[in-house]
């Protein structure tokens, strides 16, 4: 899709800079793709904290009782 933007021409040359991006449709796809990953992992940041844990759930036991069924020790 051909989109025209005003991009602050600073701006773009500094993200070509650190991105190492060679055009400028690169770096401005670089830059977004970032842009949601970190928008994504903040969103997993909040929910810290926020979830409830089964206190009496006894994740070795588990572990143990998968691997026995499985055949790993």
């Amino acid at each position: 899709m051909a989109t025209n933007l005003d991009i602050d021409p600073e701006l773009l040359n500094e993200v070509l800079e650190v991105s190492g991006a060679r055009t400028k449709k690169e770096a401005v796809t670089l830059a977004l793709r970032e842009f949601i990953a970190r928008r994504a992992q903040a969103r997993i940041a909040e929910s810290f904290g926020t979830l409830e844990w089964d206190e009496s759930y006894d994740h070795k036991d588990d572990r143990r009782a998968r691997d026995r069924k499985t055949g790993a020790f």
